[in-house]
Formats: C-alpha cells, sequence, structure tokens
C-alpha cells in the first residue's frame, strides 16, 4: 500500500477551514476570513522537498526572499532588482502616505518600483523597511547598542552542542510592534511567520516554525518552501542530514474572495515533490548565496492565481490602515 502523499496534510487544512472554518472581517482592510486556529503539518526532508505541487508555487521568490532574510537585508532594492515583488507594497504605502501630504511628489506604484530598481538615493530613502525580518534574525537591537546576530548564534549553538534545547530564532520584537511600540517607532507591516526553533535528533537537524497568523492559500505555500530550504541550508552548514520540517499555526485562514481558486485546488492530486541540492561552495551563512541551490524535478499543476490582501499595514501612527487589493 502506497504511504499518503505528505502534501495531503495541507490541502485537508484547505478543506477543514472551507467546511468548518469561523467567518471574521478584518477591521484593517474589512476583508472576510474563514479561519481555524492552532493546527501543525509536518514534512520528512530527508525524502524529499515540500515545494506544493496542486499550484506551482513561486520558487524564485522562495528562494530571493530567504537570502534577503539571511543576508540581514531589510531594503527592498535588492528583491526588486531580482524582479521580486513580493514586498512592493509595504515601502509604497509609506511613500504614498507621505506624498499625499505634499512631502514628495506623487507617483503610481509602477513607477515607483521603476524608480527603486533604477535610482540608489531613492532607493536607499525609500525602500528600507526597518524591524523587518533580516534585521531582526541578524541585527537585532540590544538595549546596550549592540546588534544581536540571532541565526549565526543559534548555528553555532548547534555545532557546539548538538543536544541544545535553546536554538531559536525570533522576529517578534515588542519594542517595535502595535500599540506595544513608542510612538513613531511602530513597524510599518505585520510579522506573520515570526518564531522558529532548530534542532538536532539522530544527527540530523528539524527545524519548528510557529507562524501566528497564515493565509494558507497565498503565503502558506510560500512559507512552507522558506523555511524548509533554511533548515536544509542549516544541515549543510554543519554538515549535517537534513530532518524534518514543523509548522505550526496559530490562525490559519482563507480570505473568503479565493474560495473558488481554493476549491479548484482541492480538485488535484499531488505530483511527486522536488529535491533541493547545496553546492558544497556553501560554507558558512556569510557565503551563501541564491545560485547554491538547486532545485530538481519540480513538476506542478498549473498556477491557479488570486488577489493579494495587503493585511497587516499600518500608518504612521499606528493604526492600521484599511489598505488592501
Amino acid at each position: 500500500m502506497n504511504a499518503r502523499h505528505p502534501e495531503h496534510q495541507y490541502l485537508d487544512l484547505l478543506k477543514e477551514i472551507v467546511e468548518k472554518g469561523d467567518r471574521q472581517v478584518d477591521q484593517g482592510h474589512g476583508k472576510a476570513t474563514h479561519g481555524v486556529f492552532g493546527r501543525q503539518i509536518r514534512f520528512n526532508l530527508a525524502d524529499s522537498f515540500p515545494l506544493l505541487t496542486t499550484k506551482k508555487v513561486y520558487w524564485k521568490g522562495v528562494l530571493h526572499e530567504l537570502y534577503w532574510f539571511l543576508s540581514g537585508q531589510t531594503n527592498i532594492k535588492y528583491l526588486v532588482d531580482n524582479n521580486v515583488h513580493i514586498w512592493d507594497d509595504y515601502p509604497f504605502y509609506i511613500y504614498k502616505e507621505e506624498a499625499e501630504k505634499g512631502t514628495y511628489p506623487e507617483m503610481a506604484k509602477e513607477e515607483f518600483v521603476a524608480k527603486i530598481a533604477e535610482d540608489e538615493a531613492f532607493a536607499r530613502k525609500h525602500g528600507n523597511l526597518p524591524h523587518c525580518y533580516g534585521e531582526m534574525w541578524r541585527a537585532w537591537p540590544a538595549k546596550d547598542g549592540r546588534s544581536i546576530d540571532q541565526l549565526a548564534w543559534a548555528v553555532e549553538e548547534l555545532r557546539a552542542d548538538p543536544g541544545c534545547h535553546n536554538a531559536i530564532v525570533t522576529a517578534w520584537n515588542p519594542e517595535y510592534l502595535y500599540a506595544m511600540a513608542k510612538k513613531g517607532e511602530a513597524s510599518r507591516f505585520p510579522i506573520c511567520h515570526n518564531m522558529y526553533q532548530m534542532n538536532i535528533k539522530n544527527g540530523k537537524v528539524s527545524l519548528q516554525l510557529y507562524q501566528r497568523s497564515a493565509d494558507i492559500f497565498l503565503g502558506v505555500p510560500f512559507n512552507i518552501a522558506s523555511y524548509a530550504l533554511l533548515c536544509h541550508i542549516v544541515a549543510h552548514i554543519l554538515g549535517r542530514e537534513v530532518g524534518e520540517f514543523v509548522h505550526t499555526f496559530g490562525d490559519v485562514h482563507i480570505y473568503e474572495d479565493h474560495f473558488d481558486a481554493v476549491n479548484q485546488q482541492l480538485t488535484r492530486e499531488p505530483k511527486p515533490f522536488p529535491t533541493v541540492s547545496i553546492s558544497k561552495d556553501a560554507t558558512s551563512l556569510e557565503n551563501f548565496k541564491p545560485a547554491h541551490v538547486s532545485l530538481l524535478g519540480y513538476e506542478p499543476h498549473e498556477t491557479i492565481r488570486a488577489d493579494l490582501t495587503v493585511a497587516g499595514l499600518r500608518s504612521a501612527d499606528n493604526k492600521p490602515t484599511g489598505v488592501g487589493h
């Protein structure tokens, strides 16, 4: 008897939310979601790589965004230069907010993104997203002025003590979040995949992600691939085999206007997962590059398109913006 394809964990959760999810309306953007709370899926990375197959996942975006985080970057110029536009809305909204006050000339989003690509000075000024994942992972701001490299510490902790239970990296810094932040210092975008822990069992490196808020149709396939790849990279740097990726959810939901797309996906049968390989030239976090990663045997079903809701945007006075599209 053939083992059940691991992608069915994801599909089962989609189906549960469609059939039983609690309907709620977000006070920020006004859109309805259907969701459940507290779920978990897990993938054995030693067998294959969990890049979902029932719809095509944007692998280039996964790879370059993870490198953006790993290298501690917070300016979208790197992503724009690599034709990855998943973060464009956040700095554009901040620019637009100032333009409406007359501080800067108004421009369309496409013009803003083109200027980020073409104008280094403009990108430095308007492309930055402080307190983003890369900064929190690699340069957490300590109260004494130090920058703490959480990820490098966690990797070295695993190297020095393979039995350690404390290799945790968090992006959830209350000093910059919501009403907890000092006026003018709040993060302008949401921290959704907020903490992960790495662990070694039977010589293999595993990683568990806690994601407080998860758009399971559009975002979660991306998140699964990103953190599974991070686990591969850390295992490779440590010279160890890879173990499991465990994905633990807080609020996991489907936007109501995505139901038709979700039902289309639920008609599809999973195809074999691909595999990844990492070049021996990648020996540390510092010298890792996207070119070191090869994706092999990815033959998914075709893309299913759905509109993105830009959730979690905050205004300068730290209130939900109501922005969505």
